[in-house]
């Protein structure tokens, strides 16, 4: 089994340029409101809110908190180089930091709000 997150966004040009800038995505097709973004097994779809019928139960409106409830954790091997590519990149990230059960990570909000944390896939 594999999954892949559709997130639905209001630009998809910026939601684009986030998950390639900072987390380092690569566009695997697009369209002018849709594109598949992969980084190794890790897969989002990027599609406009626009899309959506207007009583679609994923339809919010400006300003409402979308993914609320879930985290976008991805797994990386070297999450060091994964924070220095997105500090460097200039977007607001924490600290990367330790945490309780052992993992090293870092979080960051996405353009739309949708909440990622990046972390290592072992203890150290």
């Amino acid at each position: 089994m594999h999954l892949t997150l559709e997130l639905f966004v209001q630009t998809p040009r910026t939601s684009i340029d986030f998950y390639q800038r900072v987390l380092g995505f690569e566009v695997e097709g697009s369209s002018t409101e849709y594109a598949m973004l992969r980084n190794g097994d890790a897969a989002i779809a990027i599609n406009s809110r626009s899309v959506l019928s207007s009583d679609h139960p994923l339809r919010g409106e400006i300003g409402d908190r979308v993914g609320l409830g879930v985290e976008i954790v991805l797994k990386v091997a070297d999450v060091e180089d994964a924070y220095r590519k997105a500090d460097e990149s200039g977007w607001p990230l924490s600290a990367l930091a330790v945490q309780p059960w052992g993992l090293r990570d870092f979080r960051l909000i996405d353009p739309d709000g949708y909440y990622v944390r990046v972390t290592s896939t072992h203890t150290h």
